[in-house]
């Protein structure tokens, strides 16, 4: 069981080449739905969301998708429903953080599943985000939502397997 701890809570060294018109995995797992939506929290139009599922056995760190200033930081309590569940973006636990460069502003969601119940962010309001590195951690299974302006060419497709703060998936 130890072993099974430590390898879930593990945060591997990652480098990859950044750039500033690429939108990097804010997470390791697998994409679940790609879809146009209307984002309601913060922004209050349509937008591309991409969600990532993180089973247990994938690493949980989350990482920035791009570089620039942190807008907006937004914890909400909320239920445990199963992560892949739709209804769980907007009534699971989660925390919510916006990023601002020269070419986006995106909006990114840590959400709770049932076994998780923990969400820790590193984010602040009005610091500087950095392209792949570290902005916080989900415990046990979960999942991240990325809101993408409607402009942006997606990467990804349905089923890939993605990696946080290394794997393109728009532009």
């Amino acid at each position: 069981m130890v072993i099974l701890i430590l390898i879930f809570f593990r945060n591997p060294l990652r480098t990859f080449p950044l750039n500033e018109s690429h939108i990097l995995s804010p997470a390791d797992g697998k994409v679940v739905v790609i879809e146009e939506v209307e984002e309601t929290e913060y922004f209050n139009d349509k937008r591309r969301v991409i969600s990532i599922f993180m089973s247990p056995l994938n690493v949980h760190s989350n990482r920035y998708p791009i570089g620039g200033e942190t807008k907006y930081v937004k914890y909400h309590k909320g239920k445990y429903l199963v992560a892949w569940h739709p209804k769980s973006s907007l009534e699971n636990e989660r925390n919510t953080v916006v990023v601002k460069n020269e070419n986006f502003e995106i909006l990114f969601r840590q959400i709770a599943g049932w076994m998780a119940r923990r969400i820790i962010s590193y984010a602040r309001v009005g610091e500087k985000a950095e392209q792949s590195q570290d902005m916080g951690f989900i415990r046990f299974g979960s999942r991240v939502d990325i809101y993408l302006p409607l402009s942006v060419r997606v990467r990804v497709s349905l089923g890939d397997q993605v990696r946080g703060g290394m794997t393109v998936i728009a532009k």
